[in-house]
Parts: C-alpha cells; sequence; structure tokens
C-alpha cells in the first residue's frame, strides 16, 4: 500500500515543478558554469544567473528576448551566431568548442562550450542549450589563446581528415610538445585521444540518427576501414557500432 501513495505523492510534486525550476535550481548555484536557452531566432528564453552576471545585467529579465548582439562584444556575438546556426542547419550538437569569453571585472578568459539541439514533439528544431565551463587555470597559465583555438576549431571541422600533429602546432604557434602539453592541460587528452573522441562522437551521432552503412560512417568520419572504427569504437564505449545502433537508434 505505501508504493502507490509514493507514486502518486511524487507525481502530484512533479506536476508543480516546471522544466525551467529544475533548470536553474540546477545551474544558478555554479559561478563557473554558464547555462542558456535560445530559441530558433537566437533569442534568449532562459539563463542562469552566471550567465546574467557575465552579460552585466542585474536580473534574468533583462536577457529574454535578446540575442547575444545585444549582450556580448560583436566579434564574440558573430562567432556565436555562426555556431547557433550551424546547430540549427544541421541538427548536431556542437561539443566542446574552445571560445573566448568576458568576466564580471572586464577580463577575458576562455570556456568550453556544448550546444544541443532542442526540438518539438514533431522533431522539429526549435531552439538550443548552451553549455559554457570556465577554463580559469588553463587561462591564467596562458595555454589557452586565440591561435590554439584556432587550432582546436581546425581539429572540430576536419577530425574526418588526415591531421598531424606539426600541422595543429603550427596552427597554434607553438612546438608540438606545447601543444601536446596544453591539450592535456585544457581537456585532459592527448591530440590524438581528442581526435578519436571527435571521430567517435560524429560515428555515434550517425548510427543513432541514420541508417548509413557502418562502413560508410568509418569513411566518413575518418577511420576508412570498419575494422579500424569497431576496434575504436568498442575500446570507448565498451559496445561494436552495430550494437550502439541496435540500443539507441
Amino acid at each position: 500500500m505505501v508504493l502507490p501513495h509514493s507514486i502518486s505523492s511524487c507525481d502530484a510534486f512533479l506536476s508543480d515543478i516546471t522544466a525551467s525550476d529544475v533548470l536553474q535550481a540546477m545551474f544558478d548555484p555554479l559561478q563557473d558554469v554558464v547555462f542558456s536557452i535560445k530559441d530558433r531566432q537566437g533569442r534568449y528564453v532562459l539563463m542562469s544567473e552566471a550567465c546574467v552576471k557575465r552579460c552585466g545585467l542585474h536580473r534574468k529579465e533583462e536577457a529574454i528576448g535578446k540575442t547575444a548582439f545585444a549582450l556580448f562584444p560583436e566579434p564574440m556575438a558573430q562567432r556565436y551566431a555562426r555556431q547557433d546556426e550551424h546547430v540549427f542547419q544541421t541538427g548536431r550538437p556542437m561539443i566542446g568548442s574552445l571560445d573566448l569569453t568576458v568576466y564580471n571585472d572586464g577580463s577575458t578568459g576562455w570556456c568550453l562550450t556544448t550546444k544541443q539541439p532542442l526540438r518539438d514533439r514533431a522533431g522539429t528544431i526549435v531552439g538550443l542549450t548552451c553549455v559554457s565551463r570556465d577554463l580559469v587555470e588553463p587561462s591564467r597559465a596562458r595555454m589557452i589563446d586565440s591561435a590554439f583555438a584556432d587550432a582546436i576549431d581546425h581539429m572540430r571541422e576536419h577530425y574526418a581528415e588526415k591531421l598531424r600533429l606539426e600541422d595543429l602546432a603550427r596552427l597554434a604557434s607553438v612546438s608540438e610538445a606545447q601543444f601536446e602539453r596544453r591539450m592535456k592541460r585544457v581537456f585532459q587528452l592527448s591530440a590524438g585521444q581528442y581526435l578519436i573522441k571527435l571521430r567517435i562522437s560524429a560515428a555515434a551521432r550517425m548510427l543513432q540518427h541514420s541508417e548509413e552503412p557502418i562502413s560508410g560512417i568509418a569513411q566518413q568520419v575518418g577511420f576508412f576501414d570498419q575494422s579500424l572504427l569497431t576496434r575504436a569504437f568498442r575500446r570507448v564505449t565498451g559496445m561494436s557500432p552495430g550494437q550502439y545502433r541496435r540500443t539507441f537508434s
């Protein structure tokens, strides 16, 4: 008799809580994490307290209905808008983007940003969520600058190609050893491991949301051979690509 009563109580409790209540309770206490939700036109519909302060505002209501262009310096707003449009157009999440941010005192730093598309019940993309985590210590240690961020952008955009460490280091204007140290400090991964992570993430999305043959997916994400993809995928996820597709698609 206790269990049905408990379930009923839980249902009543949850019915009085909105999604925005839950999200704000989760993110508002976190000062080094900026969270927001935007609609399809790039207008803010929800943001965390840290995001409010980062934008130099006093209340969340001041941001609602505005775009990044009203809240951030022009070059930053342009980059954010390009990222948003890419998510809207492709329907794919943007994970681990290295972005410039402005702190409350006007100083600049770096953060890792993930953006996920939001869909309505019909599957249409109606907005996105954005979570950015500050990288305070690597920034202070001068492990990150615009050249390093450009190299990370290059990896994220060209992960399916053959990328050489020496070329990435050249993009970042550092030596190969320095580039590897920065990768491990910022991402806790070597450059090679980070590249594998990008490829596995892309393969997982395709396995889940397309009917592309696994051999074709291997070619498209840069493994060039189904057996190579299978070994790497199993090592990271504990499943073969086929098992992953059957489980999550």
